[in-house]
């Protein structure tokens, strides 16, 4: 093979970003940039939901990029996010998912000690040992605690979730999501308390930017979810609207239900199963409720670590967490808002079943994702196509165009693609 089959690095074909090349999904020169230019400078990332910690000393252990961090409820109240990198000798100090440190953190390897704030409390033999009169070893004098804490990022919350940064100079979270994509985020996030109601997670061996392009694809729920299209969830014909921020990297996805389709429709979409009926018809004892504002089904994408999912009466969130260029970690976490009834808490509870890894939606996205990535990687010179609705980008009042994943890539480009 040669170097012109196999290319080194990403080509694309024109100024446009309705042929992505697959060398886009694979390539681990881009991936690493990737990481650094989306995830660790100049953007908001997700960590979780404050309801996930709430007592001080409380904490989960989560990720931005493929850096571990940890957010922790500090005595006084305050969220913190914490990179999980022992400030002494680089070890990932916290080992646990979730718990509660009220002593604040100690790495096992040396047990240096940190608060929950993160700042380095306790070194052993910081002033050496006696032995016969004399004192021996210990940290230098111009040894400083203070310069020798854990590595805090910036930290905002809305609404109850809470975002990070390792850099200290983003701009706002608002700015961050602009008008468009931050009243789709209070519609759901609107200050009423969360209440988890537990968790998924999987690895999905594909690139991460296809999850966030899954869910700026209103082209394939209607024609590869068996369960949207035979009961009208989610239907190419549906009342819908597509939504980007001014930049176009986040995105929402807006839908109304329309009705079932009929046994004469059958022809028009393969997918859908005349003879599909449910043993338990609660799994679509849909209510709408006040805040929905109409909309059945609004998906949110926050580029470029979350999804904000409301579908019908389920809401979560999907956090993307990067595992080199051909993988990634997915955690849902499903929840309720404090003030639900029990009846309601059960109703999302059994609605949930639709999404996670084994989802009856779900569990499709996963395996095409995966099918996806075999494909680039065994043709990395070829390319895929966003052509459906032209080569426009813009927001539309319909469901048939892949403009919100050209208006990523074009995003994608601009970052990329500009000199340090």
């Amino acid at each position: 093979m040669t170097s012109s089959v196999f290319p080194d690095t990403v080509h694309w074909e024109d100024s446009g970003t309705s042929r992505i090349p697959f060398m886009v999904y694979t390539n681990e020169a881009t991936h690493r940039k990737e990481l650094e230019r989306f995830f660790y400078r100049k953007h908001w990332c997700y960590v979780g939901l404050e309801a996930e910690i709430p007592n001080p000393g409380d904490f989960i252990r989560t990720a931005i990029g493929e850096r571990s961090v940890i957010m922790v409820r500090s005595q006084d109240g305050n969220i913190h996010v914490l990179e999980n990198v022992c400030a002494h000798r680089g070890m990932a100090f916290c080992r646990e998912r979730h718990g509660n440190r009220k002593d604040g953190f100690t790495c096992p390897y040396h047990q240096w000690n940190y608060s929950l704030k993160g700042d380095l409390q306790g070194v052993p033999f910081r002033r050496g040992v006696k032995q016969d009169g004399k004192v021996l070893g210990g940290m230098p004098p111009e040894f400083r605690l203070e310069d020798n804490g854990l590595t805090k990022l910036k930290v905002t919350t809305r609404g109850g979730v809470v975002f990070a940064s390792f850099d200290h100079d983003v701009e706002s979270l608002e700015d961050y999501l602009g008008p468009t994509i931050l009243q789709c985020f209070d519609r759901t996030f609107n200050g009423r308390k969360l209440r988890i109601l537990g968790y998924n997670r999987q690895r999905i061996p594909g690139n991460w930017k296809l999850m966030q392009e899954n869910i700026k694809d209103p082209y394939h729920p209607g024609l590869l979810h068996t369960w949207f299209v035979t009961f009208g969830l989610w239907r190419a014909d549906n009342r819908s609207e597509l939504k980007m921020d001014d930049r176009h990297r986040h995105a929402a996805m807006i839908s109304t239900k329309g009705n079932a389709l009929k046994a004469s429709e059958v022809s028009q979409v393969a997918r859908f199963k005349e003879d599909m009926h449910l043993h338990d018809p609660r799994f679509l004892d849909i209510v709408p409720e006040p805040w929905w504002g109409g909309p059945t089904a609004v998906m949110t994408t926050i580029f470029p670590s979350v999804i904000l999912q409301q579908s019908v009466n389920s809401v979560s969130t999907r956090q993307i967490q990067p595992n080199g260029a051909g993988s990634f970690d997915f955690y849902w976490t499903h929840f309720a808002f404090e003030d639900d009834s029990d009846e309601m808490v059960q109703r999302r509870l059994r609605q949930a079943n639709l999404f996670g890894p084994a989802g009856f939606v779900s569990a499709d996205d996963g395996e095409v994702i995966e099918f996806s990535q075999q494909g680039f990687e065994s043709k990395p010179f070829h390319r895929a196509l966003a052509q459906l609705g032209g080569s426009d980008i813009g927001d539309t009042d319909h469901m048939v165009s892949e403009t919100l994943i050209r208006g990523m890539y074009q995003y994608w480009r601009e970052v990329m693609e500009a000199p340090e």
